[in-house]
């Protein structure tokens, strides 16, 4: 019974972990994240964004990139390397 978990649902469970991992770093890109930060900054800098914007924001752009870092915690201890 070990035998048959270990060559049909290790395999199985690690293909899951790796394709929730890839989904996760698509769904919480913090380097996109960080580059709208950058973005938001660069337009009030320039004036083409009110203060009272930017710092709406910036809240927003804070609360997504914590959000983002949480959940690559959250997986990063999950994915297995198969050897």
């Amino acid at each position: 019974m070990f035998l048959v978990d270990d060559l049909l649902v290790k395999p199985f469970v690690s293909i899951l972990d790796v394709i929730h991992a890839m989904a996760i770093d698509e769904m919480y890109d913090r380097e996109a994240i960080m580059d709208d930060i950058k973005e938001n900054q660069l337009l009030y800098e320039l004036g083409e964004r009110s203060e009272a914007e930017y710092e709406r924001r910036k809240a927003e752009l804070e609360a997504e990139l914590d959000a983002a870092e949480e959940a690559h915690e959250r997986v990063s201890g999950k994915v297995e390397v198969m050897g």
